[in-house]
């Protein structure tokens, strides 16, 4: 890490569930100069597509839904036609990006939830991208889907869905869902960064302009605004290896490529992307891109081992970040 001096962040190896490092580098809030430590906590971004995925596996085990429904049996007022709940889950759906659609039309002084969401799909019903199940392209609109979905069929809030499922069972007690009021009040919360060339510093990322999505999206649910730590999420890579919220045979499911129409494999399961290591070990892995924030999980299976990279200050070589500290996992 001693290549990387201007990273801010955390970094956690574990190795059968046991810390073997966990390190934590630059600062919570670069003007007052409070430093990380390794409790504190940061914006997960698309990491939280996992536990999105998670809470439809659990539903799908209480029999309130299959993956092979259509999404028009609970979402009928979405006219897109043979959509699954599978190709939401594994990035097959074809849907059109919702967030072009919201920052074309809606009012930017309210802020949306999953509800506006569908509304302007229905309303302004963009084009489907392909037919589903042909390909593969990552969708932030399926997610969006996968959370209201869950809330219909088990009428409960999708953040409580969230603490009552996942974050209390597992004891990830410094993860939740959280209102930019309620990130204010966290002592320890890590703000999101970026370098401005000019100034020749560090600004926090929801001062540019281009961030203000996070603002007048900031009720939407499913596709990202987890908040953890990274001993959190080892707690959460713990209870993946035992069947404490889920039987392994529904999480096989997760880790398990997605057939297309043409026979052919597309490599992301329910919320995890899917690798094979070059010895031929199973490897799922996720990364998030917000703001400010860059981050990752990588769990190699069937050698128990886990990295977890958690960055405030969205580093330009974050990606070699990973890839040299995933190398080290995997010699170690």
């Amino acid at each position: 890490m001693s290549t990387f001096p201007d990273f801010s962040g955390v970094v956690l190896f574990a190795k059968g569930g046991r810390p073997i490092y966990h390190r934590a580098f630059g600062y919570q809030n670069f003007v007052t100069k409070e430093k990380v430590d390794t409790a504190s906590v940061f914006e997960l971004a698309s990491v939280s597509k996992q536990f999105t995925a998670m809470i439809i596996m659990q539903l799908k085990e209480e029999n309130k839904l299959n993956f092979d429904d259509g999404i028009e049996k609970y979402l009928g007022q979405l006219h897109y036609g043979n959509i699954t709940i599978r190709n939401l889950l594994n990035h097959t759906s074809g849907l059109p990006d919702y967030q072009a659609i919201m920052d074309a039309h809606w009012d930017k002084s309210k802020v949306a939830d999953n509800d506006d969401i569908i509304e302007y799909l229905r309303k302004y019903h963009p084009p489907k991208l392909f037919e589903p199940g042909t390909q593969y392209e990552y969708s932030n609109t399926g997610y969006v889907l996968l959370a209201s979905i869950a809330e219909l069929v088990s009428g409960e809030d999708f953040i409580e869905l969230s603490r009552s499922k996942i974050f209390r069972p597992v004891g990830m007690n410094a993860t939740d869902i959280r209102t930019l009021p309620e990130k204010t009040n966290i002592k320890n919360f890590a703000w999101g960064h970026i370098y401005v060339a000019e100034e020749q510093r560090y600004v926090q990322a929801d001062s540019f302009p281009y961030s203000n999505y996070t603002i007048w999206l900031g009720n939407r649910k499913g596709p990202g605004r987890i908040s953890s730590t990274s001993s959190d999420l080892l707690r959460w890579d713990r209870a993946l290896y035992s069947e404490r919220i889920i039987k392994q045979l529904t999480l096989e499911e997760a880790f398990t490529p997605a057939r297309l129409n043409n026979d052919s494999l597309s490599y992301y399961g329910f919320g995890w992307d899917i690798r094979t290591s070059p010895n031929g070990k199973r490897i799922v892995r996720h990364n998030g891109d917000n703001p400010g924030y860059k981050t990752q999980i990588i769990r190699h299976l069937d050698e128990d081992k886990t990295l977890i990279v958690l960055c405030n200050n969205a580093h330009k070589e974050f990606e070699k970040v990973v890839e040299r500290l995933d190398k080290l996992l995997e010699d170690e």
